[in-house]
């Protein structure tokens, strides 16, 4: 099986990252059928130690950084993630690279007939698209004999395929806001308890900054189950000062060491987020991991996470970030507020998808935009058009059209001052697109 026909293959199954989550059967989410197919692999997700990182934003950038973290201490790590900018392969990646288009097709020819069999005895309710992604991440961390993998979750927690992982390390929450309501529930303590699912007892648990609800379920959740958990907001300090779209200089604080590093990421959430990761993998201390200040800022000066506040270009700044909910774009807009020059007029490109809170996202972004071009990203979840651009309209900002995000792009340089900056943002759909129009070949 070449590549091509091997991403067509995983592809051919449900995809919910595809498909609007309000349609999912009732009994779409679920753990008897992954576990099976990892049954007939024989039990790839027990050849690594794991971590386990959930919460509705931050979780991937703060997963990125733990497997940096651990790499530098002499492991072999495995890095899952989701969704993906440009390749699947993207996802699962072996010492900070993800895995080659030949390696993707052969762990597809490897898992197929555990697939099949285990779909012939399901009576039509057949594995989906992310539990094959799920599985092939583990069957190639067991296959390049990585000593951590470090996984994120896809959704929730309770139900997600990654949460077969019955022993594991550490458990890492990074902030908990409302997403996924009809399926998570709620509120933000709803979705706190279906994230704590994710909780092992023998593990250790690591907590960014929670609002009250949040924060009590996973403090009684971790008691109840004998689970040591470290709070960031307790048991961190941080400071950073921005180095302009170049990145910020950082100091962290931690129970155990003081950290001084350059971060090539951007914003202040993400300074948060190194703080999260840096506690996490202090928690790994029982084990044979030992990381050294010095070891530790090499790390993260070197990480990079694209399309999470990613600059592009610099003349005019071109910037793209995967907000997509109303928390997240506060903070973006706050980032975009401190890196960008008081008089600058920005021009936001904005689509999103059809389950997220389009109106808390244009209350957000509106009051720092010049202009808001709405696009509809090549997405079968996406938001329409015409839904956007009233959002943004209702929230007060001046708004057009386009009919994609290239064109956005394309119309918004060329129609830029000397004043000017873009940013794209709404989904990682959307920060994909954008990142393809101005990088071309490079992504």
């Amino acid at each position: 099986m070449d590549y091509d026909r091997a991403v067509d293959y995983v592809f051919s199954f449900t995809n919910y990252e595809m498909v609007p989550l309000d349609a999912a059967a009732p009994r779409a989410f679920r753990l008897d059928r992954i576990r099976g197919l990892l049954g007939r692999l024989g039990e790839p997700q027990l050849a690594a130690r794991s971590v386990h990182i959930t919460g509705s934003k931050g979780k991937g950038s703060v997963a990125t950084m733990v497997a940096a973290l651990l790499r530098v201490t002499g492991a072999r790590v495995g890095l899952f993630t989701s969704p993906h900018l440009h390749t699947p392969r993207e996802r699962i990646a072996v010492e900070g690279h993800p895995i080659s288009e030949d390696e993707f097709a052969t762990l597809v020819s490897a898992i197929r007939p555990a697939v099949e069999a285990e779909n012939a005895v399901r009576d039509g309710d057949a594995l989906t698209t992310f539990e094959l992604l799920t599985a092939l991440a583990f069957l190639a961390f067991r296959e390049r004999r990585c000593d951590w993998q470090v996984i994120e979750v896809g959704l929730g927690g309770t139900l997600d395929a990654t949460n077969v992982l019955d022993e594991k390390e550490l458990c890492v929450f990074t902030p908990i806001s409302l997403e996924h309501t009809a399926i998570l529930g709620p509120t933000t303590a709803a979705i706190a308890s279906d994230k704590a699912g994710i909780l092992r007892r023998g593990c250790r648990a690591v907590s960014a900054p929670q609002d009250d609800g949040a924060g009590a379920v996973l403090r009684d959740t971790c008691a109840e189950q004998g689970v040591p958990l470290r709070r960031v907001d307790c048991d961190c300090r941080w400071e950073s000062e921005p180095s302009g779209l170049d990145g910020q200089r950082c100091r962290v604080w931690t129970p155990q060491n003081e950290y001084r590093f350059f971060l090539p990421l951007l914003g202040a959430h993400q300074v948060e987020n190194a703080a999260a990761a840096l506690l996490s993998v202090e928690q790994l201390a029982e084990t044979d991991v030992v990381l050294a200040p010095a070891q530790a800022e090499a790390a993260l000066s070197a990480v990079r996470w694209p399309g999470r506040l990613e600059l592009l270009a610099r003349v005019p700044a071109v910037l793209v970030d995967g907000a997509h909910n109303a928390a997240s774009a506060k903070r973006l807009a706050a980032a975009l507020r401190e890196l960008l020059p008081p008089a600058t007029r920005l021009t936001l490109i904005v689509g999103t998808l059809a389950d997220k809170d389009l109106d808390g996202i244009a209350a957000a972004l509106a009051p720092i935009a010049a202009e808001v071009i709405a696009v509809q990203p090549d997405q079968p979840r996406s938001r329409p058009v015409a839904d956007v651009a009233r959002a943004f309209e209702i929230a007060g900002a001046r708004t057009r059209s386009a009919a994609s995000v290239a064109l956005a792009v394309r119309d918004a340089l060329a129609n830029m001052g000397s004043d000017g900056a873009i940013c794209v943002t709404g989904s990682l759909s959307v920060a994909a697109e954008a990142r393809a129009e101005v990088l071309g070949a490079a992504v």
